[in-house]
């Protein structure tokens, strides 16, 4: 019954999405309790799966019960189900700011959310290489639907370019899995893993070829240097709601590049071993340059928000490319940086609402109502996102570094990317919250709650000025509780570090022995 933990994470969201799109003419308040409480059953069985693999068990689901690796199978280790459980946790609070208006501007929001969380579970939760590719669609064709909810021509344009840049990397990773199969004879993660060590010397080219490939559409996935200039349009574009979601979307390429780094080209893979450790420090180095220049460049809190994931993006890989001390600390930091992306995002989205002219620009523009709460919750996503003590950024950026001594170009980057975020955060903020100019209050009032009104009702005129007001409190508070939320979580990691990093250096060691997951894999016992 153990192993059948393994494909709840998928199943839930796919029953959900269905039941959602048979309920589509049930009232939007209801669609949004069932979303709701779906993700919280995702939640629970991701705890119930990380419970259950915590202590180093390798569990695999055999679809159809037929061996690997001949069969499509779902496994789940430690690494798996810690991103399963930081995309359920995402998207609760993703959810609930959704269901302040934005589920309302466009058709089958829910569905599409639900659809998105099945593709990411499947990407984390396979153990084949193909429906790697298949789990990768899934979640794109949902996202490409995300992406351009609600329309118009701004949200369309970066919407397309988000588009065709994936729609190429599909293309690219099917080049890539064809040359690893030509090579290697599987597409079954485990089983290239066993048969990496052995390969025969006519067969390293393709190999190589194939593997490179597979890099290239990780990181576009990812996100990294030169391939990252979908990522800026495309967040910004999009609803604040999906771009917090998005912010698990570059993990997803980091989760493929770890997984096949250290499963199919490591230590024990022959000639094959390290084949992507020269690029993976140069890019993540250079990731994190850019993606801080862009963050000094932004004009707008959003697109700060979006630089800053890439400058996270780069900070994780240079984890990733040191050492097993380094996953451990960039499987640390993994949460931290995508619930504070996701965050800012947010807190964007909702001083933008209340901002009568300038929206989240950095322009002068008049104090919003409660500028006091507002910019008190942005001093406390800014120390998150620097990486600034007590919270858990500073925890996982000083174990990045202590995992590499001796490298002084990588402390210089990564020191000097958290300087210039720190610079481009307070700016904002001082922008923001600081630069105001005395204008009419009353006709900002008005302007200020009626635009509100109309984010959060596109569809219905409101009778009363009794009936708005009750619709902007709601929406008020799901920002609050959606806000609120992520800061709790980023306070968890903060109070549980210790824990939290006893896993993920056990999470580490499991990646480094990948004859612990081949194993589990071929022969069915963990």
């Amino acid at each position: 019954m153990m192993a059948h933990l393994v494909i709840a994470p998928i199943l839930l969201p796919f029953v959900s999405g269905a039941l959602l799109l048979a309920m589509g003419r049930l009232s939007l308040p209801t669609q949004r309790w069932v979303a709701v409480g779906s993700v919280l059953a995702q939640i629970a069985a991701a705890i119930a799966l990380l419970v259950a693999v915590s202590n180093g068990d390798i569990l695999v689901y055999r679809l159809g019960d037929w061996p690997a690796p001949w069969g499509i199978v779902l496994v789940a280790d430690r690494l798996a189900a810690w991103m399963v459980l930081i995309t359920t946790l995402l998207a609760l609070f993703a959810a609930i700011f959704a269901g302040g208006g934005v589920d309302a501007q466009g058709r089958h929001f829910h569905v599409l959310f639900q659809m998105q969380l099945f593709g990411l579970a499947g990407a984390f939760l396979t153990g084949d290489l193909f429906n790697l590719f298949v789990f990768f669609e899934i979640l794109l064709i949902a996202s490409y639907g995300l992406a351009l909810h609600g329309g118009g021509a701004t949200r369309t344009r970066a919407g397309l370019h988000y588009v065709v840049m994936n729609l190429a990397g599909s293309t690219v990773f099917l080049f890539g899995a064809g040359l690893t199969y030509a090579a290697l004879g599987s597409l079954n993660l485990a089983d290239l893993a066993a048969k990496a060590a052995t390969l025969a010397p006519d067969q390293l080219g393709l190999a190589r070829a194939g593997g490179l490939l597979l890099l290239l559409v990780f990181g576009l996935k990812a996100a990294l240097l030169p391939l990252h200039l979908w990522l800026p349009r495309a967040y910004v574009g999009t609803s604040a709601p999906v771009a917090a979601l998005f912010a698990i979307m570059t993990k997803v390429g980091l989760y493929a590049i770890l997984r096949t780094h250290t499963l199919l080209f490591g230590n024990e893979a022959g000639e094959l071993a390290d084949l992507f450790t020269p690029w993976l420090l140069p890019l993540a180095l250079t990731t994190i340059a850019v993606g801080t220049l862009g963050a000094l460049a932004a004009s707008s809190l959003a697109r700060l928000a979006a630089y800053l994931v890439l400058v996270s993006v780069g900070t994780l890989l240079a984890g990733i490319s040191v050492s097993t001390e380094g996953i451990a600390a960039a499987l640390y930091y993994m949460p931290h940086s995508t619930f504070t992306a996701a965050l800012l995002f947010l807190l964007a989205d909702a001083i933008k609402r209340r901002r009568l002219v300038s929206g989240d620009s950095f322009a002068v523009d008049a104090d919003m109502p409660r500028h006091v709460l507002w910019g008190s919750l942005f001093f406390a996503a800014a120390v998150a996102v620097a990486g600034l003590p007590p919270l858990s950024g500073f925890i996982g950026k000083f174990l990045i570094l202590r995992a590499t001594p001796g490298q002084p170009w990588v402390w210089a980057v990564i020191l000097l990317g958290a300087l210039l975020s720190l610079i481009a955060l307070a700016r904002a903020g001082s922008r923001i919250f600081f630069a105001s100019t005395p204008m009419a209050t009353a006709p900002a009032t008005a302007t200020t709650a009626t635009v509100s009104t109309a984010l959060i009702t596109p569809t219905a005129s409101i009778g009363t000025s009794a009936v708005s007001d009750s619709v902007a409190m709601r929406s008020s508070a799901r920002e609050l509780w959606a806000i609120g939320g992520l800061l709790g979580l980023i306070l968890a990691l903060t109070v549980a570090a210790g824990p939290a990093v006893d896993f993920a250096r056990a999470s580490a060691q499991q990646l480094a022995n990948p004859a612990l997951y081949i194993t589990a894999v071929l022969s069915g016992k963990p």
